[in-house]
């Protein structure tokens, strides 16, 4: 089932939470070891609203913009948009040596690559608990999760995507009602050097409400990426479809 990919998350895991506030964002939080993102080491993070993880300085953005972008700091997006958990839904978020969670993440970064020798050392687990888009008029929300893990050799992002509902909040175009149209939601990474990025395939299209259906990983709803010394492996050549369109097949 598709909550199986979600790793354990929320108060009973010690996780913390950021603060009811529209654009709003974590604060600096500081990491037990450093993780490497295109080739860069980082020390800290921020865990911003919009569903973006960055590095060096917040993104309160909440219209996404194509990658790269231009003099932005280099973040990673599992579902760049314009969250607003004052109207519905939370953002977990915590830094994990647990033994029980590290054996699992080694275990499906085993199975998605075999051919990388990796065992978890250190993981960060951020999760958006059915958030609502801004302007939203229905309960409609959006379950996803971003993992980063490392070995300190070797560093991973995983992308869970449990339950997509909407694509864009109203001010940036987007339906109140529906949560559709306009300039819809990101998925990707952005190295902050204007030259190296990565578009998960339908973002800022209305496609990207199938990203459920969609893997590099033969998972549907799983996208994982080597991202230390950026690989980008698996990705199917089809272009996923828009919502509505039968699409359950394109993995």
């Amino acid at each position: 089932p598709a909550a199986s990919l979600l790793y354990p998350y929320g108060l009973e895991q010690n996780d913390q939470k950021n603060p009811k506030l529209d654009d709003g964002t974590s604060q600096e939080l500081s990491l037990a070891v450093p993780f490497t993102f295109y080739g860069k080491e980082h020390r800290s993070l921020y865990v911003n609203n919009n569903g973006v993880i960055s590095f060096g300085s917040r993104v309160k953005q909440y219209t996404p913009d194509p990658l790269p972008m231009v003099g932005g700091p280099p973040f990673l997006a599992p579902f760049w948009g314009d969250v607003d958990n004052v109207q519905g839904g939370d953002i977990f978020y915590r830094e994990s040596s647990d033994a029980a969670l590290l054996a699992r993440i080694t275990e499906d970064i085993n199975r998605h690559f075999p051919d990388v020798p990796f065992t978890a050392t250190w993981a960060f687990v951020a999760t958006w608990d059915h958030v609502a888009y801004y302007g939203s008029t229905t309960n409609k929300g959006n379950t996803f999760q971003a993992v980063l893990t490392t070995d300190t050799k070797t560093s991973f992002t995983i992308f869970n995507y449990w339950d997509i509902q909407w694509t864009t909040g109203a001010a940036s175009d987007g339906d109140e009602e529906t949560g559709l149209g306009g300039t819809p939601a990101h998925a990707g990474f952005n190295s902050g050097d204007e030259k190296n990025f990565y578009n998960i395939p339908g973002s800022q299209t209305e496609a990207i409400i199938n990203i459920t259906q969609t893997s590099n990983v033969d998972v549907p709803g799983r996208w994982v990426f080597q991202v230390g010394d950026f690989k980008v492996t698996g990705v199917p050549t089809k272009v996923p479809k828009p919502a509505g369109s039968n699409n359950n097949c394109w993995l």
